[in-house]
């Protein structure tokens, strides 16, 4: 085959080159109008489209417009008004910066921009693209200031790419999807979506707190907000702030997770490892978080400028980054009580009642536990007995009274069969008053009736204490009588040279024998048994990718996690009241109680409306 002598493209061919990187379907087309509009200011903006936005896409704004004499320069291939130097692109602020978007977009549509940058809506000036060099006319059209962008009949004049959308139901749902990630980073900007001339989103612009939760609930569901907690830290020049959910509210799907950087929405690699991380420990197999974040920096700290659709991004510093995200929501999941229940924070939005398919489960919490109360200061490595985890002192302290352990009553507030006394401050999880079929602790507070699954729960409580006994403690070692050499690619030893000062911290010794060897001379005690040259593959794949690895703390969480549960009370041991009431005063303290080590709740609220609602009560 003959490749021929090289030319120069035409206008629309290069444009539509282009096109395929950013204009992938309808929804590509709105999210790059609305930055568009945001960039410019605008606090109102509106989106009709007909047919999924196959046919029409119209997209209103009121912010500062387009100048007539620009409007020609604004449909052509990398013009923009918003950098003009590479410091401007090393530091981007806006949410667009390429200029190539309504060149790319009126390259396989027919497109119109009409705009005024006057309060005179005289003044307006519309502008076409036709023809094979796209020729740009320019003639006045009445408009007030701002802008408004019609495209129709998307890919007409590529047919190949238009057989590869799908129904209009689906394309809408992801105009849908695009429309309210935008509403969640800009709650100060009025958004209007109407599909076939109905409107289905009519979302009010909103200046504080107040509004940004009114927002997210109205986008994320009322259920979000009721089981999710409330996420605030700053430090080292990076903030997070948000909510996330409770693991009992994880999804089948990734359809709930919002990750802004500087308001931008992202789809970060670095940014969903440190996110599963955190969750590593309390979400059922299978299952994904939900989340809505907004982690803002400094603009020079991190590069936008790394794929065409700008979903991607590049932190200078990833590594400080995954770190800040991780023990950010790390400790948020970790400091969740039964103590921490009713969270106005995140309920001032939602109506008091509570769905009926919502009861029996765990609610939102959003109170502050004094850190050094958590039981955890003198941690046990036992996992034997529940007589011996029950000999740990009890960590419910009653307002104003001092820390009390078994001995000094556990149950002050109840009677000898369980029964509240009056007048008696009662904890989150009350107190005992059966054990169902040797499982279940059955408990009342003053929120109604408390299930407990005494195994789950005892087993996290052990395991959380052997956790912390291992973190207050270096990793031991164990040499090799014959140290392992294993072959690395190119990757995994760049990797290993990036990143051979934390090898020691984890407790593998690895050593550089050439070029593309290294040799395996001591590996972690916990882990013997483990096959080490899978680990540190495992290990190095990790650090080469994101910076970061946990595998070999994730492995020996999951041995621990083994000795916790073979070491909890099992199913069919009868407890008394003092040992049930002592398992639930641990619970009250310790991280991460309300799931067991595989994620499973741990613990239900039936409420007293949940209650009267079973037996038709007051109606």
């Amino acid at each position: 085959m003959s490749l021929g002598k090289i030319k120069q493209l035409d206008n629309r061919l290069a444009n539509q080159i282009a096109a395929g990187e950013v204009v992938e379907r309808p929804a590509s087309v709105v999210k790059e109008l609305l930055e568009n509009a945001l960039d410019a200011g605008a606090t109102m903006i509106t989106i009709d489209v007909d047919e999924g936005g196959v046919k029409r896409i119209r997209i209103t704004d009121n912010g500062v417009g387009i100048d007539g004499e620009d409007l020609p320069l604004a449909l052509a291939r990398h013009a923009t008004s918003k950098i003009a130097s590479i410091d401007d692109l090393e530091a981007v602020a806006t949410l667009g910066f390429r200029g190539e978007a309504l060149a790319s977009i009126a390259s396989v549509s027919k497109l119109s921009v009409t705009s005024n940058t006057s309060d005179n809506p005289s003044q307006g000036q519309v502008a076409r693209c036709e023809g094979r060099e796209m020729e740009v006319t320019v003639s006045p059209a009445a408009h007030p200031i701002g802008t408004t962008l019609e495209i129709r009949d998307l890919f007409y004049n590529t047919p190949a790419r238009r057989k590869f959308l799908r129904t209009e139901r689906t394309e809408l749902a992801r105009v849908e999807e695009v429309v309210k990630r935008t509403a969640l980073a800009r709650p100060h900007v009025s958004f209007v979506l109407s599909h076939n001339g109905k409107v289905l989103h009519r979302l009010t612009a909103g200046t504080t707190e107040h509004d940004l939760q009114r927002r997210v609930i109205g986008i994320c569901g009322e259920s979000f907000a009721r089981e999710s907690v409330v996420v605030d830290r700053v430090a080292h020049g990076l903030s997070l702030r948000g909510w996330v959910g409770l693991p009992t509210f994880s999804r089948s799907q990734a359809d709930l997770q919002y990750f802004f950087v500087n308001g931008r929405v992202v789809k970060d690699k670095i940014i969903t490892h440190a996110v599963r991380q955190a969750y590593r420990d309390v979400l059922y197999g299978g299952r994904h978080p939900a989340y809505v974040l907004f982690l803002e920096l400094d603009a020079n700290r991190v590069d936008v400028n790394v794929h065409p659709t700008k979903h991607e991004v590049r932190f200078r510093d990833s590594r400080s980054v995954h770190g800040f995200v991780f023990s950010t929501l790390g400790r948020a999941l970790a400091d969740v009580r039964p103590a921490d229940m009713d969270n106005r924070a995140n309920l001032d939005q939602v109506g008091v009642s509570q769905p009926l398919e919502s009861q029996f489960q765990q609610v939102s919490m959003g109170l502050e536990i004094p850190r050094g109360t958590d039981g955890l200061s003198e941690p046990t490595v036992s996992a034997n007995a529940l007589n011996e985890a029950l000999r740990q002192p009890s960590s419910f302290t009653a307002a104003g009274s001092d820390r009390r352990g078994l001995s000094a009553g556990l149950n002050p507030g109840s009677s000898a069969s369980g029964a509240m006394v009056p007048g008696v401050d009662v904890p989150p999880l009350g107190f005992a008053i059966a054990h169902l079929h040797g499982t279940y602790i059955v408990a009342q507070n003053a929120e109604g009736m408390v299930l407990v699954d005494a195994h789950a729960a005892h087993e996290r409580i052990t395991y959380e204490r052997l956790k912390a006994a291992r973190a207050n403690s270096s990793i031991a070692s164990q040499p090799l009588l014959v140290p392992m050499p294993i072959t690395l690619t190119t990757l995994e030893m760049g990797a290993y040279e990036e990143f051979s000062e934390l090898f020691s911290q984890l407790g593998l010794v690895v050593d550089a024998a050439s070029d593309d060897t290294v040799l395996i001379r001591e590996i972690p005690v916990i882990l013997a048994r483990d096959n080490a040259v899978n680990l540190l593959r495992d290990v190095l794949g990790d650090l080469a990718e994101v910076g970061h690895s946990d595998r070999l703390s994730a492995r020996m969480d999951e041995i621990l996690a083994t000795m916790a549960c073979h070491g909890s009370v099992r199913a069919n041991r009868a407890l008394s009241i003092a040992e049930m009431n002592a398992l639930l005063r641990d619970m009250e303290v310790t991280e991460n109680s309300g799931q067991c080590n595989h994620g499973r709740p741990t613990w239900v609220q039936l409420g007293h409306d949940e209650l009267d609602k079973l037996f038709l009560r007051g109606r």
